[in-house]
């Protein structure tokens, strides 16, 4: 593992990198992002059509969680733009005095807005494409579904933000680690423990609540909306705070 200053520092820079980019590589970037990360609920949901489990089952649960990381892998190591990683990333450089904040919201729009469009792009062909191959069906898209929108509002709040801030510390500790089976290893603990919890990633989210909305009825565009909006100020509350603020402070501090 790298030292605490020289992570922070490594990821000042590539904040700055990203801030500064042109609008078209950031959007491209953001819209494959989106596009990749749906493999993961995709494979959920292939897991609940063959699997004799469901939730509630260990095994199916950590098969689950394990599954919903992949997405996340593709992503993270293909070096594509994800919001909930720039909750933390890009917010460096704006706390180093380094960025605005106008240009961190720049940033956020962009790539949240293509993250969402890759998602939507993804849920269209899966839906449409999978059911035909015999080894999803609709009703385990809503069971996937049906796991973000069955809470109370205040819940896709306050969970979002442990999602946010588990996404923040996943950033940290990708720019700590030393080689890309580290990085792997680490995406796969904290995305796994995202999934285990089933706490709301907006980005992931995005594509497992369109599953549900595309295929049943039991998912309206209320539960679609009001998904978006919580799980995405949770998402960005727990990333730059939990994670940006309190790094940023205790490295300057006189962490080593």
């Amino acid at each position: 593992m790298k030292p605490a200053r020289e992570v922070l520092a490594s990821m000042i820079e590539k904040g700055k990198h990203e801030i500064n980019r042109g609008a078209d590589g950031l959007f491209l970037s953001s819209l494959s992002a989106g596009l990749d990360i749906g493999f993961g609920p995709l494979l959920m949901g292939v897991i609940l059509t063959l699997s004799a489990g469901s939730y509630g089952d260990l095994q199916t649960e950590l098969l689950l969680a394990s599954a919903y990381s992949i997405g996340f892998i593709f992503v993270i190591l293909g070096r594509s733009e994800l919001f909930t990683e720039h909750t933390t990333l890009a917010v460096m450089p704006v706390i180093d005095g380094q960025a605005s904040i106008k240009k961190l919201g720049r940033l956020w729009g962009i790539v949240y807005i293509g993250n969402i469009i890759g998602g939507l792009l993804f849920t269209g062909l899966a839906v449409t494409l999978m059911p035909g191959l015999g080894v999803i069906t609709p009703e385990a898209f809503g069971t996937i579904a049906d796991k973000l929108v069955s809470h109370p509002l205040h819940w896709l709040l306050v969970a979002g933000i442990f999602a946010g801030w588990l996404m923040g510390l996943l950033a940290w500790l990708v720019s700590a680690a030393k080689n890309t089976i580290g990085r792997v290893f680490f995406i796969w603990m904290v995305t796994a423990t995202i999934g285990m919890l089933h706490l709301p990633h907006s980005i992931a989210g995005n594509v497992e609540v369109l599953m549900g909305l595309f295929t049943t009825n039991a998912v309206t565009i209320t539960d679609y909306i009001s998904f978006l909006i919580l799980s995405t100020i949770g998402n960005a509350i727990g990333g730059a705070i939990f994670v940006g603020l309190m790094k940023y402070g205790h490295v300057t501090r006189g962490a080593k």
